[in-house]
């Protein structure tokens, strides 16, 4: 599934996008996907769990896509 995710200012943190999009329930679950290397940002693994987010970036989880705006 893709989905597009819009961000109001420059960035959004890798958890709070997660968690957002509704990908993760809650930020502890966002911060132990990112933890164990199962989110990918632009094709690369992303254990920064604080990882400035930006429009253009395609960031995926367990199968998802979210492409951001």
């Amino acid at each position: 599934m893709e989905t597009c995710f819009s961000i109001r200012g420059d960035y959004i943190e890798l958890i709070k996008l997660l968690k957002a999009s509704g990908f993760c329930s809650t930020g502890g679950m966002a911060q132990a996907a990112a933890s164990e290397g199962r989110v990918r940002v632009d094709g690369q693994i992303e254990r920064r769990k604080r990882s400035k987010i930006r429009r253009g970036q395609i960031v995926e989880f367990d199968g998802d896509t979210i492409r951001v705006e």
